[in-house]
């Protein structure tokens, strides 16, 4: 899974917006096709600059500096205007006429009005009234976001006390929609609610040195001046205590007392206003296939009955007859469970430096920055998954990360730890987010473009690529691969189950449990996730196997001449695409292929 830090667009001005319906039809007054590129290029550069402006938390953690001073703007305003925006750029961007265009500047053009047709299609479910969980929203991602910034220069501290000193504003924004949530009807179940107050309140009864908004103060650059870094520790210190700490009080309080009694009782999305039409659109933006529900849980019933009749013949080897004995005894066996938290930071890393060697053997073009092995955050370990990928910054300072899970370790099993490395790191996320990020000529919105079903896929058949590589040579470590691609197959089912067929939470729990020996701590955690995360975990299994088959669709149409490394670089070439988008894009490169046999006899 790849960490997304919330990136709602911000507010454009009333001034900006007019100039922008002003400028509506501007792009199709150049009927030449140079002029009509130019147009799209401006377009594009505008729209991004847009994007940056409006969404200053995404800008800093690209590196992008202007905006360090501000948060993105929640009032409904702000939302408002940003909806109100999206739909003039779809207005322009619809208007260019792109026949004649180079192939990969005719698809700039389409996966823009793509990404904005479904920006406006989304905006009348009013997500924003739903924004926190207990995995995600501000009071997360923000401290979160601190971690991964970089701090090299007294403007950046100085920015930095900036935004502490305006977060009470975005968290009272915050609590204003969730009180319109509250109004109409938009809540997430209640169960989960205490856990938010809990975590608020967490961050809120720290000591201003001890919380995550001081970690800066622990990396002031060697040459910082003396004076300098004096004032700015007692400046932010004092902002922690000051503004930060009662924001979180506040929200903590607000979420126990007010929000906490309105929480839904049912936990599928189905509960909520229009709950079909809310879960269809998310399924299809998870998977950027017209694929129905009812499709999608019958093939992830088909795919947990392949998978388990895999892992009863790694169960039969080691000497049981059936998995439920054998998934007991793999909780009871104490090799298969870590005995510290940096044992688990060692694994992960041993399995990346083990695939490493293995790159140029399968890809032709290679990233030129290397992964980190982190820990997650203490303060967010218990709602985060097991390992999370946070992409590194385009311009190489910051580093992409595999941040683990390594709270309650006695309880976490070592046996799925190979595949997630190679899922998360190398040569999964951290692959392809960093290649997407170095191709020259692509317009920053797809260097920084994310379609779950295409990254999360690739990263599940980065695992597969472990698997046909030799690794898993341990068959408990096999078995974890296993019992990972089983987890993914179960959640085609039970996230369907969960939003579609209207089953309770316990049905989840107790699907896993019949199905995957999946400790108890994650099947939790992860039923929970799916629970506030609607469709999301759909991608995974749809993009994996649709790679899978373009795959096979390439060898038996190029024979011998297929080549695993051009294979690889095709599908990671061009950033981020939908699944329909990618397969042209395979089928285009077989038939140039052919093409260029053919020419050669």
């Amino acid at each position: 899974m790849t960490i997304t830090i919330t990136r709602r667009l911000g507010a454009a001005s009333a001034l900006l917006f007019a100039l922008m319906l002003g400028a509506a039809h501007a792009e199709t007054v150049a009927p030449d096709l140079e002029g009509r590129r130019a147009a799209l290029n401006t377009l594009l550069k505008e729209q991004w600059e847009h994007t940056m402006r409006n969404s200053p938390e995404w800008a800093s953690l690209l590196g992008d500096k202007r905006y360090n001073d501000r948060w993105s703007d929640f009032s409904q305003a702000a939302i408002d205007a940003d909806n109100r925006a999206d739909a003039a750029f779809l207005q322009r961007f619809e208007a260019i006429d792109a026949s004649g265009f180079p192939l990969q500047e005719k698809l700039n053009r389409d996966l823009m009005v793509r990404q904005l047709q479904e920006r406006v299609e989304a905006a009348r479910f009013r997500d924003w009234q739903m924004p926190l969980a207990q995995n995600s929203g501000v009071h997360l991602d923000i401290p979160m976001m601190v971690s991964a910034l970089p701090f090299e220069t007294v403007k950046d501290y100085d920015d930095y006390l900036a935004r502490l000193r305006k977060l009470p504003k975005l968290f009272a924004q915050t609590r204003v929609q969730m009180e319109q949530g509250v109004k109409d009807g938009l809540m997430p179940p209640k169960f989960l609610i205490p856990t938010i107050a809990r975590q608020c309140q967490e961050v809120a009864a720290l000591k201003p040195a001890a919380s995550p908004f001081a970690e800066p103060l622990k990396k002031f650059p060697k040459d910082f001046p003396a004076a300098d870094k004096a004032r700015l520790t007692k400046e932010i210190l004092a902002a922690v205590q000051q503004d930060v700490a009662p924001a979180y009080k506040q929200l903590g309080t607000f979420v126990k007392t007010r929000y906490l009694p309105h929480g839904r009782k049912e936990v599928g999305m189905w509960s909520l206003p229009d709950g079909a039409a809310r879960y269809s659109f998310k399924a299809k933006s998870s998977t950027t296939t017209d694929m129905s529900p009812e499709q999608i849980h019958q093939l992830g019933l088909s795919e947990v009955a392949r998978i388990e009749a895999q892992m009863l013949q790694v169960a039969q080897q080691l000497g049981f007859k059936e998995l439920k004995s054998f998934n007991k005894s793999l909780e009871a066996n104490a090799a298969l469970h870590p005995k510290s938290r940096q044992e688990i930071v060692d694994l992960y890393q041993k399995y990346t430096d083990q695939m490493y060697t293995q790159l140029p053997q399968q890809f032709g073009i290679l990233p030129k920055a290397k992964v980190e092995i982190t820990q997650v955050e203490a303060f967010r370990e218990k709602g985060a998954s097991g390992a999370a990928y946070l992409p590194g910054s385009p311009d190489g300072k910051r580093p992409g990360r595999v941040m683990v899970n390594t709270g309650d370790f006695a309880k976490r099993s070592i046996v799925g730890i190979e595949t997630t490395a190679l899922h998360e790191g190398v040569p999964g996320h951290h692959m392809q987010l960093s290649i997407a990020q170095e191709i020259e000529g692509l317009p920053m919105f797809r260097q920084q473009g994310n379609y779950t079903a295409y990254a999360e896929g690739w990263a599940l058949y980065s695992e597969r690529l472990g698997q046909e590589l030799g690794f898993f040579k341990d068959p408990y470590s096999y078995y974890g691969h296993l019992q990972d691609e089983m987890l993914r197959a179960i959640r085609l089912v039970v996230d369907t189950g969960l939003h579609y067929k209207k089953w309770s939470r316990q049905q989840v729990v107790d699907f896993f449990h019949d199905h995957s020996g999946i400790e108890e701590v994650e099947v939790q955690s992860e039923t929970d996730r799916y629970i506030v995360w609607p469709g999301q975990a759909l991608g995974y299994k749809i993009g994996q196997l649709k790679i899978l088959s373009l795959r096979d669709y390439a060898k038996q149409e190029l024979g011998p001449r297929f080549d695993i490394r051009t294979f690889h670089d095709q599908v990671l070439g061009a950033g981020a695409l939908p699944m329909d988008v990618l397969e042209a894009r395979i089928k285009d490169w077989v038939a140039s292929e052919k093409g260029n046999a053919t020419a050669q006899q």
